[in-house]
């Protein structure tokens, strides 16, 4: 099948740094969901992807590709990562540049477009949220392997992302490997201890001025013309209950894992956010994890988020048992780390190539 487009354009972007070789073709269109249908958060269930398309591509040649898919982070959106970039690169610029060095063999890329009422998710499904895991394995993966000129196999499919996104795929890699042959984790959420625990008592002074109600900031949030970074980051302690602890019985839909007066913590109910910390269920997806052909995970030194502890604690427990990956720390935080696509992307691409 042909997909239907939006549109096209070339990959174009920020002359300081342009790939001067061929480049390729970022297509958008419009996909609709069946399981988003009725979503609780009331999302459209018609999601915008981007596709890039590496150069020389052309839709009734026999040759195939690797297909990759982008999951972003909070807040973002897969369109976000084919706009301009001032003083650096897009990811489809990137790919140009990498292709055309010969860094990396060229591939098929995937932009969805996963951001939801909450700011976004965390790339599992969720009653309070919806089903955004089987969105993307079950629609979005057969989809593209349906519309373009991809291998059409698990053994040359990938997932990467950073930060939420980077949880994601790691995830993924963990609950679906039977859809994806490489996983690349940047600085993704793991370690809730540290990732999220001490982020608490910040979103339970942001829900003070709302009488301590979850319904009455949201609705606050939902007509507001400029969010606070305090208020994102409060957003997202309440995105993040959502995703770990959904209840359809409860007015919410989901539980949050404090007392909202005092801040004591629910134990029971932090048990349930631990039940999707990679860190805690990581030993009951050994054989997931040895199957895929590329794990790869990076984090920053200086994360903001202390997600650094995380990483390393899954690498000791990845070595202990002894499931092959690539893991490395670098020199910087957690934000505009994109260039570390350049160390991820070809390892991910060259292992999925034929």
């Amino acid at each position: 099948m042909t997909p239907e487009g939006l549109g096209n354009q070339k990959a174009g972007g920020c002359a300081l740094r342009r790939h001067s070789g061929p480049i390729g073709q970022v297509e958008i269109f419009e996909h609709r969901s069946r399981c988003l249908v009725g979503n609780p958060l009331g999302d459209d269930p018609v999601r915008r992807v981007a596709v890039y398309l590496p150069p020389g591509y052309d839709h009734s040649d026999s040759r195939r590709y690797p297909l990759l898919v982008d999951l972003v982070g909070y807040t973002g959106s897969g369109l976000k990562h084919v706009g301009w970039q001032g003083f650096g690169e897009n990811v489809p610029e990137r790919l140009d540049r990498l292709i055309g060095e010969g860094a990396m063999p060229p591939a098929i890329v995937a932009f969805p477009d996963c951001f939801t009422a909450l700011g976004g998710n965390q790339y599992i499904d969720s009653s309070a949220i919806g089903s955004w895991a089987t969105y993307l394995t079950n629609e979005l993966v057969p989809w593209l392997d349906e519309s373009f000129s991809t291998f059409g196999a698990r053994d040359h499919r990938g997932v990467f992302g950073k930060s939420s996104g980077g949880y994601g795929a790691l995830m993924h890699g963990m609950l679906h490997s039977d859809v994806w042959g490489g996983i690349v984790c940047h600085s993704g959420d793991m370690y809730f201890l540290y990732g999220y625990l001490t982020d608490f008592p910040l979103a339970l002074d942001g829900l003070s001025k709302y009488d301590r109600s979850v319904e009455k900031f949201l609705d606050a949030m939902a007509v507001k013309k400029k969010y606070r970074g305090s208020e994102i980051h409060t957003l997202m302690t309440i995105a993040m209950a959502a995703t770990y602890d959904p209840d359809p019985s409860t007015s919410l839909g989901f539980r949050m894992p404090m007392d909202l007066h005092t801040g004591e913590l629910d134990e029971e109910r932090w048990a349930q956010w631990l039940r999707h910390d990679p860190v805690e269920v990581v030993e009951d997806h050994v054989a997931d994890l040895r199957s895929l052909r590329c794990l790869y995970i990076d984090v920053g030194t200086q994360d903001q988020y202390r997600l650094h502890y995380g990483a390393r604690i899954l690498h000791e427990r990845l070595d202990r048992l002894e499931v092959a990956h690539h893991y490395d720390e670098f020199d910087d935080n957690h934000s505009s780390i994109d260039y570390r696509l350049d160390a991820s992307l070809p390892i991910l691409v060259k292992s999925l190539s034929p």
